[in-house]
């Protein structure tokens, strides 16, 4: 009896000894190696490369952790709030401007990190709270404008526009001087993202920069006139009508947008990032320029759009999290910084380097304009860039007014303010 005893005792040792493997590997991967998942709303494919190469170059130096790389595109944010309800994020994850409002509570304290202290205090009131909570790593920061092709403006001898009456002009000398060969702004609304892209960017100087037509506080408090919102509708109804924007503008897909500025189809547009470097790969006798959203109100100066672009958070209650930091480190050091900063066509977050970009000339050309936070990220309650999208999208479909768009903004501007 004593012999069955000691053996089921052995059994039951063994049992849970091999229970506790099982588990270590379904969480950490195969043969005990861990399997880190990381999610990014990258979208370019100089974007992703380079941070793929960051990751390549990590894995190399930890044999022992790999990296899942997934970039779900414009699905991301469902896919995220699915995650978030059920308590099961990505070890790693891009916060893209939402690292306290929306994802605050699931991210991890990095504050402890030694690039912490590197941060451009720009950064200081996105990514950091009163109590010093540091809530995600960026890897680069942006200055969203308009991008345009500088062979055509040359050619068409339109100077880079600084209002939003130059920008429609120069729009209709691309369409008369061109005679409908080149698309004058082109939009890959068949993602309807890319359309509350554009609204988001020129509600800036709409509605916040200018000093007598500035609405900042208003929308910070819920007093805000919705009426003074139909302007924006009102501008893209007008450049359709008038046959400025692509006709497929609608179905449009940003994948589209690389190859039709490489054959000069495109004079100007709102995608930035790596379209430069990607089309100039394409034809060399490309180039890409970049300039600030256009003032609107007379008197008012133009505004870079920006903030952190991509982030890395970690998981707060991820089963590797001392692993997530590690990447978080490691894509912190200075050459890994300088090569996203440069892969993806944007400015370094950290004071310590100092990338050369695509559109380092254009940067410094305009570097005494100032860069305003995205409008959505500090005037309007988290939920409502689907409600941009989907009212854009509406509207350029033709079945909204610019009046009813400004009345569902204001709806549902009200219903998530509640929240």
């Amino acid at each position: 009896m004593k012999n069955v005893t000691r053996l089921l005792i052995l059994f039951m040792v063994f049992a849970v000894f091999a229970a506790g493997c099982g588990s270590k590997g379904a969480s950490s991967g195969d043969g005990g190696k861990v399997t880190l998942t990381l999610f990014s709303t990258m979208s370019n494919k100089g974007e992703r490369a380079a941070l793929e190469s960051v990751i390549a170059d990590f894995e190399k130096e930890n044999p022992d952790i790999a990296i899942e790389a997934n970039f779900p595109g414009n699905g991301y944010e469902d896919m995220l709030r699915v995650k978030m309800g059920a308590n099961d994020m990505p070890d790693l994850f891009d916060t893209h401007g939402w690292s306290q409002l929306r994802y605050g509570e699931y991210v991890a304290d990095l504050k402890d990190m030694n690039w912490v202290k590197d941060l451009d205090p720009a950064l200081n009131q996105i990514l950091k709270d009163e109590s010093g909570k540091v809530y995600a790593y960026p890897l680069n920061q942006a200055k969203d404008g308009i991008s345009y092709n500088v062979k055509l403006l040359e050619q068409y001898g339109i100077k880079p526009p600084q209002t939003m009456d130059e920008f429609v002009k120069a729009l209709e000398v691309v369409k008369n001087k061109s005679k409908g060969d080149v698309v004058p702004l082109w939009i890959p609304g068949g993602e309807n993202g890319n359309i509350a892209q554009i609204f988001d960017q020129i509600a800036t100087p709409y509605l916040i920069t200018d000093k007598e037509n500035g609405h900042g506080d208003e929308l910070l408090d819920g007093s805000f006139n919705w009426s003074k919102y139909d302007q924006l509708g009102e501008l893209m109804v007008d450049l359709k009508k008038k046959d400025l924007l692509n006709k497929d503008v609608l179905t449009a897909k940003q994948s589209q947008v690389t190859e039709l500025m490489a054959q000069d189809k495109i004079a100007f547009t709102f995608v930035g990032g790596s379209l430069g470097p990607d089309a100039t790969e394409l034809n060399p006798e490309v180039k890409v320029g970049t300039i600030p959203v256009p003032a609107v109100h007379k008197g008012d100066a133009q505004s870079w759009i920006g903030g952190e672009r991509f982030t890395l958070a970690a998981w707060k209650d991820s089963k590797n999290l001392d692993e997530a930091k590690e990447f978080i480190e490691f894509a912190a050091k200075p050459e890994n910084v300088k090569k996203i900063a440069e892969g993806t066509s944007s400015t370094a977050a950290l004071k310590n380097v100092e990338a050369d970009n695509y559109y380092s000339e254009f940067y410094k050309q305009y570097e005494e304009v100032k860069v305003e936070p995205y409008f959505d990220r500090k005037y309007l309650p988290s939920g409502m860039w689907s409600v941009m999208s989907t009212t854009g999208q509406e509207l350029l479909a033709g079945t909204l007014t610019a009046k009813q768009l400004s009345k569902k903004m204001e709806e549902e501007y009200n219903r998530l303010r509640k929240q």
